[in-house]
């Protein structure tokens, strides 16, 4: 599919990538020559330079001709822009990052309506809204929520006293007083999508498909305290703090801010209720964190603009007993060292916007008897999450599951009917209207029709 992208900054080379990945034929746009540059030499690609709301820019990208459109530039306005231009020259489906109409879901359908947009993309908003989950469970390492709050999709590392230590599968779920299933594992560097023999064992890192009800009951079946989490104390007051907070304000937790620049401490507060705290000063001083409590905070959560210090100030508060740390990572080279030192919960804004458009292009790219609602990745992104709406003409509903062939490191995780969710049997049937949770490893899912070996 030919994809025109404009704006190759931290976002849009993450989307890049991901697009490239998945075979698509993308040309690149920025403004800067040298990264235009960097963005031929690093993937081999178009790329031009230019201001995406000029037409000859347009025009020499091709954007009448694109299938999809994205622009994912630092200005909601050149993306808006941009988007329509491309739209009203051809481009059948636009995307644009925004971030300013967030909080105003009126103006924001507004705006989409009369750009004719296909789909607006906030980053930092679900940054914000995966942290504020991971809160709400502080012993998983990731949670990913599907639409409508029915299932979600749980990371836990599982500890030397874990009950689940040396427990099949199948065991497990005999056992087992919940609707879950452990969908994925990662051991030694190694992916699995295990089958009822799987024996787990202590230090995997396991995802779980389980029910909202039940998501307080996996944290206690897999050995883990849950804590609940009262203070939180974050390093950075960036967008995404500010978002969070709000979310976290709204919850009635405690929040303290921290961040060295007194203008945007001024323009924090006077965003924030005055229920927030925020603090002038050096978030990397040690003593200025003791001295604002970092020892009897529940949850500490670094969100600067820089890897290094997320990390390192992220191992300070492990290394103080704080419960709960969450780091954010732009670069996937320091997410592995993270992961090494032990950090756990590691969020990426460039990961999860990237999943949402890719999710998007497959919609646009194929829907057979199927039509792509969500994707996830996990561990990693070494693992795919993808929920399928079926459509009419799915051409294996009705037959049950277990008659199915399903190609290796593929598994039928969930399916939400009507107002019900379930973790499927060999018995049941995948019917027209169903929501279906696909999980895969080393395979690209573009319809559901693709988990069946013909």
């Amino acid at each position: 599919m030919k994809i025109v992208v404009c704006g190759c900054g931290k976002i849009g080379k993450t989307v890049i990538a991901s697009l490239i990945k998945e075979k698509h034929n993308v040309l690149a746009v920025d403004i800067n020559p040298s990264v235009v540059e960097e963005m031929r030499n690093s993937f081999d690609i178009i790329a031009i330079t230019g201001n995406g709301t000029e037409y000859q820019t347009l025009k020499d990208a091709g954007a009448d001709k694109a299938e999809l459109f994205i622009s994912v530039t630092e200005s909601d306005e050149l993306n808006m822009l941009a988007c329509f231009a491309a739209k009203r020259m051809g481009a059948k489906h636009t995307v644009a990052r925004i971030r300013e109409l967030e909080n105003n879901a009126e103006s924001l359908n507004f705006m989409k309506q009369q750009l004719q947009l296909s789909l607006a993309v906030n980053p930092e908003r679900m940054t914000a809204e995966a942290i504020f989950n991971l809160i709400k469970l502080p012993s998983a390492t990731n949670v990913e929520v599907f639409p409508g709050n029915k299932l979600s999709v749980i990371e836990f590392q599982l500890r030397q006293d874990s009950p689940l230590n040396n427990l099949s599968l199948i065991d497990f779920r005999r056992r087992s007083d919940m609707d879950a299933l452990v969908c994925a594992v990662e051991r030694d560097d190694k992916i699995y999508i295990p089958n009822g023999s799987f024996v787990l064992k202590a230090n995997d890192k396991i995802s779980v498909i389980v029910k909202k009800r039940d998501t307080l009951k996996i944290a206690k079946a897999t050995g883990l305290a849950h804590k609940q989490i009262r203070n939180i104390m974050i390093l950075g007051a960036s967008t995404i703090a500010v978002y969070l907070s709000q979310m976290l304000l709204a919850a009635r937790h405690s929040v303290k801010l921290i961040d060295s620049d007194p203008m945007v401490c001024d323009d924090v507060c006077e965003t924030l209720p005055d229920s927030a705290t925020v603090i002038k000063g050096n978030g990397m001083s040690q003593e200025l964190l003791i001295e604002e409590g970092i020892l009897n905070t529940d949850a500490f959560v670094t969100l600067t603009g820089k890897d290094e210090i997320n990390v390192l100030m992220s191992l300070f508060a492990t290394s103080q007993n704080v419960p709960k740390v969450i780091t954010k990572v732009k670069h996937k080279e320091i997410s592995t060292l993270a992961e090494n030192l032990g950090l756990d919960s590691l969020i990426s804004p460039r990961r999860i916007a990237a999943d949402l458009i890719v999710k998007y292009a497959r919609a646009v790219e194929n829907t057979i008897g199927s039509q792509i609602e969500t994707l996830y990745t996990l561990m990693n992104g070494q693992v795919e999450v993808t929920e399928f709406k079926v459509l009419p003409n799915f051409e294996y509903a009705t037959l049950p599951l277990k008659e199915m062939k399903l190609h290796e490191n593929v598994l039928i995780a969930g399916i939400s009917r009507g107002r019900d969710a379930f973790i499927p049997g060999g018995q049941d049937s995948i019917l027209p209207g169903d929501k279906v949770i696909i999980v895969a490893s080393d395979r690209r899912i573009l319809t559901l029709s693709d988990i069946v070996a013909r």
